[in-house]
């Protein structure tokens, strides 16, 4: 017998009980349905967290001022200013493997243009800050060493920032203002998004020289004028990360004078390793939401077991005139194998169906994101087909070994 012929009589078989062949089948495509569905937004999520490290920029390491003990009491991050320029630039010469390292400050401040005003996050930077963030300017120039040199009256703004200030207009060459300080717009940096860790629109920000934030615009709330709130470092490679941070460590200790029993005056953070964090939760959540997911198959290859032995008795007046007729054992054997496997696949290809509209319905309610993997469906399908046969081989394995003469003989 043909494999052609085969998969006919056990389409023909499929389709004479077809209430009991779709019953049979849900298990399948319900299996099927919540594999993908969860794949899908475990796939989302994990391209979500791999957007957001771009964004960010990977191989990163924030230098914070310590948090002292004041009368008993630890203070808050940054409530003493111990970082300067003069630590950024001996970070960025003296560790090996260190790209850059940008000070920065930063505060709040409303910007200015027309009738219009909107209030932002204000950041002083240098040029080194855009090349740590792997921030580009979509549209003007970014800062030149000279706009840092002489303290320029100019400034980068966020996407957010422009399109609330000059809605369809160009704001390049455009004036704002700045805690009162005139500023000519130089540039608009590209859309970077919302940050993963704090939730903040990273496009609601104006940047303007560092020197600029300090002399005109920040200024009036600074003790001193060499201090930065912030060392933005960008090192060469993921496995650079740990040594890196423990020679920035050793370097800022003996440059701050620290005595050995002292605590640090600094605090250095990891972002990147947070969202790395993040990530590999979510890969673990998706594996094991995968595997519940996953018993649903288990149970529907039972189901089509049980259903397949049912067929077997039912039909076993068939299989004794297939032998008398000469039908060999693997003919029959591959008859109930294929009918099994056809059941699996069809439900696969349903479930795949189905579990596609779960995955974009979940998405449009929750607003969650996700992706439908080419591979997860194609495995979904291999592996129901897979379950057919193995759940299918023991009811066919016995309809093959019917004494034909005993089956032609059953009422």
């Amino acid at each position: 017998m043909s494999p052609v012929e085969t998969l006919r009589i056990a389409v023909r078989a499929i389709r004479a009980n077809l209430l009991r062949s779709t019953l049979t089948m849900l298990g399948i495509i319900i299996g099927v349905a919540a594999v993908i569905a969860m794949v899908a937004i475990g796939n989302g999520a994990q391209r979500q967290v791999a957007e957001q490290i771009r964004m960010l920029g990977s191989n990163l390491l924030l230098v914070q001022p310590g948090a002292p003990n004041q009368g008993g009491a630890r203070l808050s991050i940054g409530a003493r200013q111990t970082l300067t320029e003069e630590d950024a630039v001996a970070v960025a010469s003296e560790v090996p493997r260190v790209l850059v390292a940008a000070p920065m400050v930063s505060g709040s401040g409303h910007v200015v243009q027309g009738n219009l005003n909107w209030s932002t996050l204000v950041t002083g930077i240098t040029p080194d800050f855009l090349v740590a963030r792997d921030w580009r300017v979509e549209s003007g120039r970014s800062f030149t060493q000279e706009d840092i040199d002489t303290a320029a009256k100019v400034v980068l703004l966020g996407r957010t920032v422009a399109d609330t200030l000059f809605r369809d207009e160009d704001p390049i060459g455009r004036p704002v203002r700045i805690a009162n300080v005139p500023l000519v717009v130089v540039g608009v940096l590209g859309i970077k998004g919302q940050n993963a860790a704090s939730g903040r629109d990273q496009d609601d920000i104006a940047l303007v020289p560092l020197s600029t934030a300090k002399l005109r615009v920040l200024g009036a709330n600074r003790v001193s004028r060499n201090v930065v709130d912030f060392l933005l470092v960008k090192v060469a490679a993921d496995e650079a990360i740990a040594p890196v941070q423990q020679q920035i460590r050793t370097l800022l200790r003996q440059r701050h004078r620290l005595t050995p029993d002292a605590e640090d005056d600094f605090r250095i953070r990891e972002p990147f390793a947070a969202m790395e964090a993040r990530a590999a939760s979510t890969r673990s959540l998706t594996f094991l939401l995968s595997a519940v997911a996953s018993v649903s198959l288990v149970v529907g290859g039972i189901s089509i077991m049980n259903i397949m032995l049912v067929s077997v008795t039912e039909r076993t007046r068939e299989i004794g005139l297939r032998q008398a007729l000469g039908a060999r054992r693997r003919n029959v054997r591959n008859q109930f194998l294929v009918e099994a496997a056809t059941l699996c696949v069809i439900g696969g290809v349903a479930g795949v169906l189905v579990g596609i509209a779960a995955a974009f319905g979940i998405a449009a309610l929750a607003g969650w994101p996700i992706w439908v993997s080419p591979a997860s469906i194609l495995l979904s399908v291999a592996v129901a087909g897979v379950i057919g046969v193995f759940f299918g081989f023991y009811p066919a394995h016995k309809a093959s070994h019917l004494d034909p003469i005993e089956a032609l003989r059953f009422e």
